[in-house]
């Protein structure tokens, strides 16, 4: 084959009938998929390069390619990566693929918080007493004072005849003279001191270097109350704990599609889950305050002094009942890790150690939110009515089949 000359066209026509007679449902597909991770090339660009050359590499990545899909083997593997909601997640064996229907289980995940605890809240600006407010309430009231001393002044020097002014001579506080003089020199103050106190009012801070107030600790405190007042308050971030997380693909697009709004910690019990979830979160350019992971039994790994605080707690637990995992496809029975898939005798047996932990680990309200098997969402929903959680709904798949069941907490508990 290396020996050959083999273009894009030649080797999809060859891939594709290779593999449909090795069972195959979807081989062109599935050979599109192969070339472009064994290229690099988009789809589209396939179809636009066909009479490109394969070079040795890329042909021997392809060979090793299709001999594993013919036995079988997932192409998520293969390729090394997957598309979910809005980001590329990489795959690796040992850790579950990632599956469209829990690509709803994230969107009830989102209406939820996008209704309940992101929705903007109305906030009251309160005005701020500042140091300089009773400096320009006393200039106001020495100006309405000084005005009522001119007005009196003025009524007073109206009143005197000539004949009083003579009677009490030109330099008498009571004269006419005296009076208007007076009068003027009043009006000037009390104009000079309005003026000076609506400067005081709107006066910048004199700055250092460092753009630092210098001019006194009152006016600087004044600042820094004035500025706390003009600036609203930090938006809720909302916090969601995930179980068992594989990929991470959940908590990735909930903290990716919104990213400032939503922090996320997230378990699992399979080291290699989480190295590869780690491995997604840094190609995302997520942050470990944004997601963080942590290698434990379900929620053994959750402090304390957290219990209680996050508003969901979602999941996609092994849920498989043991009878079904036999008829499973053989590209899932055999490839796929049964840790990630078998859920016990009705595929409930991780679904109720979550809802048993659901009251301790959520606030009251928070949602509670699982992706199971079809037959046992009813048996799902009456486990939730009889802990004791409200709203229990079930959710169906693009298909039609019951997928998700999802309830609300609203009695919280705490382990002695």
């Amino acid at each position: 084959m290396a020996n050959e000359i083999w273009t894009i066209r030649r080797c999809l026509e060859w891939t594709k009938e290779y593999l449909a007679e090795h069972g195959e449902e979807h081989p062109r597909l599935s050979a599109e998929w192969l070339l472009c991770a064994a290229t690099g090339l988009a789809r589209i660009d396939l179809y636009m390069r066909m009479d490109d050359t394969l070079d040795a590499a890329q042909l021997e990545t392809m060979h090793a390619a299709v001999v594993r899909r013919a036995k079988g083997e997932p192409l998520q593997y293969i390729t090394g990566s997957t598309q979910f909601r809005m980001i590329d997640v990489a795959c690796a064996p040992g850790v579950l693929i990632p599956r469209p229907e829990t690509e709803m289980l994230v969107e009830e995940v989102l209406n939820y918080l996008d209704a309940e605890v992101l929705s903007p809240e109305a906030a009251t600006r309160q005005r701020v007493e500042l140091p300089w407010n009773d400096e320009v309430e006393q200039a106001r009231k020495a100006e309405v004072a000084l005005a009522d001393e001119r007005a009196t002044a003025e009524r007073r020097a109206a009143n005197l005849t000539a004949a009083d002014e003579a009677a009490l001579g030109g330099d008498v506080l009571g004269s006419r003279a005296y009076a208007e003089e007076l009068a003027d020199r009043e009006a000037e103050e009390a104009a000079a001191q309005a003026a000076e106190a609506e400067t005081a009012e709107v006066a910048e801070p004199e700055l250092d270097e460092y753009g630092i107030a210098i001019e006194g600790v009152d006016q600087e405190t004044a600042l820094v109350q004035d500025a706390a007042a003009s600036v609203p308050a930090d938006p809720r971030i909302a916090r969601v704990l995930e179980v068992g997380c594989g990929t991470g693909c959940i908590s990735l697009s909930l903290a990716w599609e919104r990213r400032g709004h939503v922090a996320c910690t997230a378990t699992d019990i399979e080291p290699r889950a989480i190295d590869l979830a780690t491995k997604n979160r840094d190609a995302l350019g997520l942050t470990s305050d944004e997601v963080a992971f942590s290698l434990t039994n379900l929620v053994s790994s959750i402090p304390r002094e957290e219990w209680g605080t996050f508003d969901v707690l979602v999941s996609n637990p092994p849920y498989i009942p043991t009878d079904v995992m036999r008829s499973l496809p053989h590209e899932v029975k055999d490839f796929e890790p049964d840790l990630a898939l078998e859920g016990g005798a009705d595929g409930l047996d991780i679904f109720r150690r979550l809802l048993n932990a659901a009251p301790y680990m959520l606030r009251a309200g928070g949602l509670f939110a699982c992706e199971l098997y079809e037959g046992a969402l009813d048996a799902a929903a009456e486990l939730c009515r009889q802990a004791g959680l409200s709203d229990v709904r079930i959710v169906r798949d693009l298909t039609d089949r019951p997928r998700i069941v999802r309830a609300i907490v609203t009695e919280p508990k705490q382990r002695q």
